[in-house]
């Protein structure tokens, strides 16, 4: 984030309007805030999939006749 600090006041991005909030809460709101605004530049890569846990590796292969024969051929 590139901004041009010219000196002039701005207004303030979080204002708090009721209560008096100690430096660790206000710091949890702020951190919150921050992560809930995200990254508008980070890319959005699907994470990969582990086939370790896949419910096809649960399915048992038909049975056929010639089925130990064929169970040790290479694949």
């Amino acid at each position: 984030m590139s901004a041009v600090d010219d000196g002039s006041p701005t207004a303030p991005a979080l204002r708090i309007v009721r209560g008096t909030p100690t430096a660790d809460e206000l710091a949890a709101l702020v951190v919150v805030l921050a992560a809930a605004a995200g990254d508008p530049q980070e890319p959005s890569v699907p994470a990969a999939v582990s086939q370790w846990a896949a419910p096809a590796r649960l399915m048992r292969p038909m049975v056929v006749p010639t089925g130990w024969w064929a169970s040790s051929l290479p694949r």
